[in-house]
């Protein structure tokens, strides 16, 4: 595809994201950084965490973005009771009239293109680890038959900070499969009266769809499109090889504080998502701003500070600013 009809394509697109947004504006009052994470995180193809307390809108964010965007969506309440089988489906075997007995598979609330995990962190490892698969793959592996999940496939999975008491951390491996960490906090004061005036009068703001299935795979095909500047390359390599405690180019305060780091995988979503933010932003291509902007929802989540870090107070958001400060200047002066 010539570079002129890529710029079209990006315009195009660009246009009807705004029109998204503004829909989804209408049900999620002052709270832009998350919608664009959000969709962000559509756009590059991958899954989100988020984080907040209850009664933030969570839920309510993902019913819309389902309405928005065009895609089927399910919902599990993930509980400690909660078994892989309730989210993947199982065969039942069946007798016909004629007495013939054969197994029929019935599909699991995961065969849809937008699953919410409400509380994922509510059951048991062996239920959570029903989602890896299913998450990498957009496939699940039932009775020893590959059945793929419908195309695009989204998991959005919501978490608590608190009530840590009954609930199973989520392990490196499954939160590694989440492109984005998004926090969702409480509402400043004239957002929270405008969200007030809006929700409890008699008639409140109505989604529309903007998007459908098919058009959103074919956004994630412009954005692994849009070209990225070597620049950006080496200060996503730069940014993510010096969150690692034990490669050369780590700062101090990530030798002295991270007990592990962020893999690949990390500098994979950090590629995909600067695109996917310029886009969001009309822009052509990603540059140091969507990087930097970029590295706490990718990297937070994806590394943990040291025993001792942790009991001097270290914070890792903090581990992660000034690494990525550093990175800048460097870029900078280069």
């Amino acid at each position: 595809m010539s570079d002129e009809n890529l710029v079209a394509e990006i315009e195009t697109l660009g246009a009807k994201l705004a029109d998204a947004k503004a829909s989804i504006g209408t049900q999620i009052i002052g709270q832009p950084t998350v919608v664009d994470l959000s969709l962000n995180a559509m756009l590059s193809g991958g899954h989100a965490l988020l984080m907040g307390l209850p009664g933030l809108g969570k839920t309510l964010l993902v019913e819309t973005l389902s309405t928005v965007m065009g895609m089927s969506a399910n919902r599990v309440q993930f509980t400690p009771d909660l078994m892989p089988a309730d989210i993947l489906g199982s065969e039942v075997l069946e007798t016909a009239a004629d007495g013939a007995r054969s197994f029929r598979f019935l599909e699991g609330p995961i065969f849809c293109q937008l699953l919410m995990a409400d509380e994922i962190n509510r059951a048991s490892p062996r239920t959570q680890s029903a989602l890896l698969q299913a998450m990498q793959e957009k496939e699940v592996t039932i009775a020893g038959e590959h059945r793929p999940l419908p195309a695009p496939f989204h998991v959005l999975a919501t978490q608590n900070p608190i009530e840590q008491e009954g609930t199973y951390p989520l392990p490196e491996a499954q939160l590694d499969r989440f492109l984005l960490r998004i926090d969702v906090d409480y509402p400043d004061r004239e957002t929270e009266k405008g969200i007030l005036m809006a929700t409890t009068g008699v008639e409140g703001g109505q989604a529309h769809q903007v998007f459908t299935g098919e058009d959103l795979i074919r956004a994630q095909d412009v954005v692994r499109r849009m070209p990225v500047g070597d620049a950006v390359v080496e200060m996503i390599l730069d940014l993510v090889r010096s969150c690692r405690p034990n490669e050369p180019e780590a700062m101090d305060i990530v030798s002295k504080s991270v007990a592990w780091g962020p893999g690949p995988r990390a500098a994979q979503s950090l590629m995909l998502c600067a695109r996917a933010r310029a886009l969001l932003d009309g822009r052509l291509a990603p540059s140091a701003e969507d990087v930097a902007a970029l590295a706490r929802p990718i990297l937070s989540h994806r590394m943990a500070l040291s025993f001792a870090a942790r009991a001097e107070g270290v914070v890792l958001e903090e581990v992660i600013d000034a690494v990525t400060r550093s990175v800048t200047r460097i870029e900078q002066a280069a």
